[in-house]
């Protein structure tokens, strides 16, 4: 964000430092980073050009190639929605028309969503980027076979994992399944969950290792 600042206009520095806030970094941390895993060619704030030349502000743009543009929005259920005039709801509409002219790709999430529903919101963005062509790898992961066997697994387990469930699946010692959980939790491909005592029982899969695996 930083980098960002410096290197902006003078309106968009404005923006970035007055209303880039805990909504749009939210986005950033529950979705973007465990889906993703870099911040490459994201652009927070990004300035587009309309029909009149004129600049528009969209929350963040992604340019990963110079083919594929595409624009991510968070909206909340709030006053901001609830006290627009008439004029300013027919030119969001017509903003949003004239980026799809322009060939840009867009992502719309709630906020709700980015707050409670995270690993959904990971899912369409990844589903959105392999559809248009440009699905991230992590390339700097490598696993182990053991890794790689959890992680197959994990692709037909529709609950949590647990080190006893993959000990009798893929008949493994206990401490050995703890051994890997832990070694893919260190990698961010599984976020470890705690009990309500604080010790770690169960371990779900980031979204970023189904993208990772479905490239290997």
């Amino acid at each position: 964000m930083g980098r960002s600042v410096r290197e902006s206009s003078a309106e968009r520095k404005r923006r970035l430092q007055e209303h880039h806030g805990i909504a749009e970094k939210l986005l950033l941390a529950n979705v973007w980073w465990p889906a993703i895993g870099n911040l490459d060619g994201l652009h927070p704030e990004h300035e587009v050009r309309d029909f009149k030349d004129g600049a528009r502000f969209v929350d963040f743009g992604y340019l990963p190639t110079p083919q594929l543009k595409v624009v991510l929005e968070l909206d909340g259920y709030g006053p901001h929605w609830r006290d627009v005039s008439r004029w300013q709801f027919a030119d969001h509409l017509m903003r949003q028309n004239h980026l799809l002219i322009d060939d840009w790709r867009l992502l719309r999430f709630a906020y709700d969503d980015v707050h409670e529903k995270p690993r959904r919101c990971q899912q369409v963005l990844l589903q959105a980027l392999g559809k248009w062509g440009h699905t991230q790898k992590r390339a700097d992961v490598q696993l182990t076979l053991y890794e790689q066997v959890i992680l197959k697994f994990a692709q037909g387990c529709p609950d949590a994992l647990t080190p006893a469930k993959v000990s009798q699946a893929l008949g493994m010692d206990p401490q050995t399944a703890i051994k890997y959980l832990r070694s893919l939790a260190a990698k961010g491909l599984v976020t470890p969950l705690q009990s309500r005592t604080g010790r770690i029982m169960r371990y779900s899969v980031a979204a970023s290792a189904w993208t990772l695996f479905s490239n290997k």
